[in-house]
């Protein structure tokens, strides 16, 4: 396993951390702290003297920030991919390569199908992203599973359109994330960490879904 990076998630995991060779899903609302998360992750692996790889789809990682979590950013693989197909590609040979040993996938929601960037307004692009994830996902979990790569994707939260009964929220890719997924992670931010009135950070809480 590769820690997390905090005591009580390695604890609630029950193994010590994320288990090599699966597919973690951290999903919750923006700016909930999952990127945070997912970089924790990454400096535990290199601060053991592994490899990781970031697929930043968002175009959104702060170098500054992931410094100073403890991520070496001269020795990260980052990726900022033009398509979903080639962020999922890029990933894919990733792990193939067997040379990583985490890969972090900054988000579902930003892997945009090519089909869905080149069309028009008008086209129906409707489940081509959920069918993407579903391709990718099925030869994606083989290949983790082989070389033991751990692979984490972040997920943000959305809220289904007039959802009356149940729970309206709902996360993007379809389906196949959270059937491959062996860990979710439920990301929240509950208050802010001050010092009289400057803010140091945020309390986060994680609900560990899918275990």
């Amino acid at each position: 396993t590769v820690p997390s990076g905090s005591l009580a998630l390695d604890y609630a995991l029950g193994v010590g951390g994320y288990p090599r060779g699966r597919i973690v899903e951290i999903y919750g609302p923006e700016s909930s702290g999952k990127t945070t998360v997912a970089l924790h992750a990454v400096a535990e692996v290199q601060k053991n003297g592994g490899i990781a790889a970031y697929i930043d789809a968002e175009n959104a990682l702060d170098p500054a920030y992931a410094t100073a979590l403890g991520v070496d950013i001269d020795a990260l693989l980052l990726s900022q991919p033009d398509t979903g197909e080639q962020g999922l590609q890029i990933a894919d040979a990733l792990v193939s390569s067997g040379a990583i040993d985490i890969v972090v996938v900054d988000s579902v929601a930003a892997l945009v199908p090519k089909a869905e960037i080149d069309g028009d307004m008008g086209d129906s692009h409707v489940g081509l992203q959920a069918r993407l994830m579903s391709q990718a996902l099925r030869k994606l979990s083989g290949t983790i599973n082989k070389t033991k790569t751990i692979a984490i994707f972040i997920n943000q939260i959305r809220e289904k359109v007039g959802v009356m009964f149940g729970n309206p929220e709902t996360t993007p890719g379809g389906r196949a994330l959270k059937f491959y997924s062996t860990i979710r992670l439920d990301v929240r931010r509950a208050e802010q960490i001050k010092d009289g009135s400057e803010v140091l950070g945020n309390h986060v809480r994680i609900k560990v879904v899918k275990n």
